[in-house]
């Protein structure tokens, strides 16, 4: 059975991946990491290491090393992250065998490969694949310590979350309260022991957590890339602030409130927000399931033993569960869709070990013989419910789901007392009729992902599942999510170009031989001069592209300079990063708040000849960012001092909408009635410079 759900899992999470689009902003800083070692170490995203992102490092340098070994493209980088999908799932059913035998281990091996979120998440280079990984292998080697009292599990779990903090900073540690109660409560060796075994765990937590962000410190701030994120361009900053309580509480760049800024993509904060019309269809099918499950579990294990294998699983999957559920639904912060997968492991354990606890209970004690049924009413109704938000999407799935689960009911009670034989097998039919049931849904939104079928929000920056319910910022699926948000773009492939990851031709919507271009790749890295977007100059948009006659211009005068262009936002530096192969620099980062660029930096920046073009306005693509007088001086400066590049320089035709805005080929108070959506080009030289 596993090697079965092992096998639907592999081809949902890469059916058709090529298709997929990839998240620009993490795709060019793989891209970067394969040129450069140090921005592999620092997860820069220009190899020139003016920036990194605003996560740390470590699935960059996953993803970087298999497309080191395997040349830069789509599957190369997400092969690493296909396994570790997978491996998340063999863990899990591992750990539930253990403890609640295999039937247990089938579903909830089932429900987390059918997770929708979990599906479109595994198909996109955001972190979380490897994060879930990460913390899934920490919880299961914490219950092993728990089991058999020895110290080394114990270290390991701690490693794995310590590896986890690594790779999405402090959502890492979400699970870390349950798993060390739980271990203090509940594992053999005596008390002193036990603590002495914790503070060996929280020694090697810490060295995990923070080997990376203290190597950086060690480097002084000229030397290395401004921490994308931070206020200070420190990793400490990053930890506390932007990826730390501001996630909870707002601001720190996260927006303020569940209602509006950050919290947008997810709907107003608040205990219901996983039932939501934007969450609900990504996680929530099975939330009522598995709380049943937990709290019948838990009072079935009541008078066992302190060191009871159930009663802990339950206990450290049920905390899993309840923290995630509390920190996603309450974080007034940056809340996308796709941080819940972290829910799923939780969910699916619950489901699978205390669901067949719930069925020995229907099974022997009149006194539990409506708890089950209860619990797959109420997943089949709230099915249902999840189902018809989905307008003219699949309506003949919520009557089956309801006819086929009221069947089941009827089955399990009519054969619940059988013993063997027929009666046995009936009832075996009842249950896995119900599974089905209950599976139906979300395996219909999974599907939609791989196969095209109405999933899809918002590309690789906000990537959900199944069709369109929702409002939240952007909006999850349908077509109406937003492609040129930042960090989306054309689809992989080259599909609004051709090539491939070394230069070699391929087919449009076709990879190369050597693996498939990530979102906005239009040309090749280490081949082409540029990628195939719209005529003009700078995009404007969102997404903040720039045509191939543009960055073939920039390329052919960009006499020696480190950095091909500067532009405001990380956004729109990585898909140029992308399409060009050379190292873009992000003035202000992801939201336009980080100050890495301040006006003397940019002075000795052009001075030394490291960069002679910047770009300016186009909105939320390239508009002035920072909010500050930091960026005002900057911009300011650059058109004192800058001569405007001419779009007939560079472009064989017109195209107002995407114009460069400079008519006149000097400094420019005439360019700051240029329209929100228009750019302008700026070339700088050492004699510009006072």
């Amino acid at each position: 059975m596993l090697l079965a759900i092992l096998a639907l899992a592999a081809v949902l999470y890469s059916w058709n991946l090529s298709g997929s689009s990839l998240n620009s902003f993490y795709s060019a800083a793989v891209l970067s990491g394969t040129e450069s070692w140090k921005a592999w170490f620092f997860g820069s995203l220009d190899a020139g290491n003016f920036l990194t992102v605003d996560k740390p490092p470590l699935a960059l340098m996953v993803m970087g090393l298999s497309c080191r070994l395997f040349g830069y493209g789509t599957w190369q980088m997400m092969a690493p992250m296909t396994v570790a999908a997978l491996a998340t799932i063999w863990i899990l059913h591992s750990c539930v065998k253990r403890v609640f035998g295999h039937a247990a281990a089938a579903v909830a091996a089932l429900v987390l490969a059918l997770t929708p979120i979990t599906v479109a998440i595994n198909r996109d280079n955001n972190p979380d694949t490897l994060l879930v990984f990460l913390m899934v292998s920490g919880a299961a080697l914490a219950l092993r310590a728990t089991r058999n009292g020895r110290l080394l599990p114990l270290l390991g779990s701690a490693a794995c979350f310590g590896l986890a903090f690594n790779t999405k900073m402090l959502q890492g540690y979400i699970a870390l309260p349950a798993v060390f109660v739980v271990y203090l409560y509940a594992a053999r060796p005596a008390w002193a022991k036990r603590i002495v075994h914790l503070l060996a765990a929280g020694v090697v937590l810490a060295v995990s957590s923070f080997w990376w962000a203290a190597a950086v410190s060690l480097v002084p701030a000229s030397e290395r890339p401004y921490i994308g994120g931070s206020t200070d361009g420190t990793a400490w900053n990053l930890i506390m602030g932007y990826n730390g309580l501001g996630r909870i509480l707002g601001g720190e760049g996260n927006g303020g409130g569940g209602g509006g800024g950050g919290g947008g993509f997810s709907g107003t904060a608040g205990l219901g927000r996983m039932f939501n019309e934007i969450l609900g269809g990504q996680i929530s099918w099975l939330l009522p399931f598995a709380g049943i499950a937990l709290v019948g579990g838990l009072v079935l294990c009541g008078r066992a033993p302190r060191t009871d294998p159930a009663r802990a699983a339950l206990a450290l999957w049920g905390g899993w569960t309840v923290l995630h559920y509390l920190t996603f639904a309450l974080a007034e912060g940056t809340m996308h869709p796709y941080y819940t997968t972290a829910l799923a492991p939780g969910i699916a354990a619950l489901c699978g070990g205390g669901g067949v606890l719930l069925l020995r209970a229907f099974r022997r004690d009149r006194r539990w013989l409506w708890v089950l049924p209860l619990g797959l009413g109420v997943t089949a109704v709230w099915a249902a419910v999840l189902l018809r938000r989905a307008s003219g999407w699949n309506t003949w799935l919520w009557p089956s789901v309801l006819v086929v689960m009221a069947l089941a009911l009827a089955g399990l009670f009519v054969f619940r007392s059988g013993g063997s034989g027929l009666r046995l097998r009936l009832l075996a039919a009842s249950v896995t009729a119900a599974v089905v049931a209950a599976m139906a849904g979300p395996a219909a939104y999974a599907w939609s992902v791989p196969s095209g079928s109405g999933g899809g929000g918002m590309g690789g920056t906000n990537p959900t599942a199944g069709p369109s319910t929702g409002s939240g910022f952007g909006g999850p699926g349908g077509d109406g999510g937003g492609r040129g948000f930042p960090g989306g773009g054309t689809p992989p492939g080259g599909q609004n170009g051709q090539g491939g990851p070394d230069g070699q031709s391929g087919q449009t919507g076709q990879g190369s031989q050597s693996g498939q271009v990530p979102q906005g790749a239009g040309g090749m890295p280490q081949g082409s001069t540029s990628g195939t977007r719209q005529p003009g100059g700078m995009a404007g948009g969102m997404g903040g592209g720039a045509s191939s006659e543009l960055i073939a211009y920039l390329k052919k005068h960009q006499d020696g300079a480190k950095w091909l262009l500067a532009v405001s936002s990380s956004q729109s530096a990585a898909q140029l990063i992308v399409s060009s192969g050379e190292p873009v620099i992000s003035m202000w980062g992801w939201s336009g708040s980080d100050k890495a660029m301040t006006l003397a930096r940019l002075k000795e920046l052009v001075k030394k000849g490291e960069l002679h073009y910047i770009q300016l306005g186009g909105g939320m693509g390239g508009g002035p960012g920072g909010g500050s007088t930091v960026s005002s001086e900057v911009t300011a400066w650059v058109q004192k001092h800058g001569t405007a590049v001419k779009e007939s320089d560079y472009s064989k035709g017109t195209n107002t909408e995407l114009s460069s805005g400079a008519d006149s080929g000097s400094s420019a108070q005439s360019n700051q009635s240029n329209q929100s959506n228009q750019s302008t080009i700026y070339r700088l030289d050492a004699s510009d410079v006072s």
